[in-house]
């Protein structure tokens, strides 16, 4: 059987002043996973994905946060993940 095609796939965060920022997610079992700054404080990581439904967040120097201006899904935490489709 062949293996299914992946896409790769950027998060990317505006967090100037942060010092620790981390995406987690239904792609890595939540497990953060570390993020890079550029001088102007955006923040990113990549990873490949197989099409499909993923919810993630990000973490801030330790505090959740979700990311405005995309698609959002309640979590079982009384809060909101963010949805992405690939």
């Amino acid at each position: 059987m062949a293996a299914k095609p992946k896409k790769r796939t950027t998060f990317r965060l505006l967090a100037p002043g942060a010092k620790k920022v981390c995406v987690l997610g239904s792609f890595n079992g939540w497990v953060e996973r570390p993020m890079k700054a550029n001088k102007a404080g955006e923040w990113s990581t990549w990873t490949n994905l197989e099409s499909g439904r993923y919810e993630y967040r990000f973490k801030v120097d330790g505090h959740w946060h979700t990311t405005a201006n995309v698609e959002k899904v309640p979590n079982k935490h009384g809060s909101e993940n963010n949805l992405l489709i690939v």
